[in-house]
């Protein structure tokens, strides 16, 4: 044993991460590694940001640590304050968490309290979709639809509905406009509710952009914008996970600003802290607040750490820099880059299916055959090649298997810093190139 620590993986012991310079992560040997996902989409800013740093500095020299039982802090109203103010129509109250599972844990719970507030303890059934990932807490898991992540926790988690994802690549039909397309699919939402009883259900949960298990998969035009008629037909909650697609990670500063449409409740993080501090939060509609406000007057619920002054700081210096800055311009810029240089390095490669997703959040889908869209054999693992050749090349990426159903299907997710640079683009796909075949060819 080289170690004590308990890491990801018993497998191998990876190298050890000593310095950031900007896109890049630096090894203790020197070497450098191009950041192509930002870890798993959480380092928007790079590894070196000056403003964030000196907000630490500044925030662990006035206060380290005020419990939320007892105290609010400036640094956690500053940020409350300023989410709210760009966020969707209504989202009017932050709830500070220190990560994305404990985001959507919150979430589900809220939802559970708003409905026994309101006079309808009868709703406690989520819905959400095949290929969804909500986080690794048992509430989080059990929404998440992944089959793999799910299998051998299954009977510890709460029962919860999955009906099909939003894929077009693989779900649209021929001569199917993707505006029929997404409202086809967003039926098997209203036909699981009826199928379980509208009283019983008290939320939807989905991914604007599906990022971990699917790999950058976007919503349709209109399908948000029906599962949110929906949902208000039903008095159901939609709950719109943007713990990876948001915080400018598509282009705008919440995901589902680009669908038109505002949840009742939104969860973020990754992006919130940029990976200078745990952090996420939950965004919910004041008449949710409210209903609590008159009613018991609490959220039973609560974390220790939710709230954390210098969590606070770094993420509202995060804020300041992708908005003041005008980052949100920049990544649509430089996604439109990226996905160009993608297309044009692997549009025609006879085993890339699908080049997808939004801003600087894209998804490059693998087949064995491009007309069929058959994947490769699950047992090749295909995307731990990629991932294994592309860092041996000094690249980080985001590789995963199971795309179509769980096990089979394999899938790179790229999530570059916001501050990625022309040439450093040309260096991710050139990278990438290099892995893909090399991965094919063992």
């Amino acid at each position: 044993m080289t170690t004590h620590l308990f890491g990801r993986s018993m497998r191998h012991d990876p190298p050890k991460a000593v310095a950031g310079d900007g896109c890049y992560l630096i090894d203790a040997d020197g070497k450098r590694y191009l950041d192509g996902s930002g870890g798993a989409a959480v380092s928007c800013l790079g590894h070196s940001n000056a403003a964030v740093r000196a907000a630490l500095h500044a925030q662990i020299d006035r206060l380290a640590f005020a419990h939320t039982g007892f105290f609010t802090s400036d640094p956690a109203e500053q940020l409350a304050d300023r989410l709210a103010a760009h966020a969707p129509p209504g989202l009017d109250r932050v709830y500070l968490v220190s990560g994305g599972s404990e985001a959507v844990e919150a979430a589900l719970k809220l939802a559970r309290q708003y409905f026994v507030e309101i006079g309808q303890p009868q709703r406690h059934r989520v819905i959400a979709r095949q290929q969804s990932y909500h986080g690794n807490t048992l509430g989080a898991l059990a929404a998440g639809g992944n089959a793999w992540r799910r299998a051998q926790f299954a009977p510890l988690l709460a029962q919860t509905s999955h009906i099909a994802p939003c894929y077009e690549y693989r779900e649209r039909q021929a001569g199917e406009i993707a505006e029929a397309y997404g409202l086809r699919a967003a039926q098997a939402l209203e036909d699981e509710i009826l199928r379980l009883g509208p009283e019983t259900v008290m939320a939807f949960i989905a991914e604007p952009v599906v990022g971990a298990t699917a790999g950058a998969v976007p919503a349709v035009p209109g399908y948000l914008r029906r599962v949110r008629e929906i949902c208000d037909r039903y008095g159901v909650l939609l709950i719109l996970d943007e713990v990876m697609c948001g915080m400018g990670r598509t282009g705008h500063l919440f995901a589902c600003e680009e669908d038109g449409v505002a949840p009742d409740i939104l969860t973020i993080a990754k992006g919130l802290g940029a990976g200078y501090q745990p952090i996420g939060a939950l965004l919910c509609q004041a008449a949710i607040y409210d209903a609590l406000a008159a009613g018991s007057g609490f959220f039973q619920h609560g974390h220790t750490y939710m709230g954390h002054p210098i969590a606070a700081a770094a993420a509202h210096a995060v804020l300041g820099e992708i908005l003041d800055w005008n980052m949100l311009t920049r990544v649509r810029e430089q996604g439109e880059k990226l996905g160009e240089a993608l297309k044009a390095t692997l549009g025609d490669h006879p085993n890339i299916g699908d080049i997808r997703g939004r801003g600087l959040f894209r998804g490059i889908e693998l087949v064995a055959d491009r007309e069929s869209k058959t994947p490769f054999d699950a047992a090749r693992k295909l995307h731990a090649r990629i991932k294994a050749e592309a860092f041996a090349a000094g690249l980080i990426c985001y590789p995963m298997g199971g795309t179509v159903d769980g096990v089979s299907g394999d899938h790179v997710l790229l999530a570059p810093p916001f501050i990625i640079e022309d040439d450093q683009i040309g260096e991710l796909v050139e990278k990438l190139d290099m892995a893909i075949h090399r991965a094919l060819a063992t």
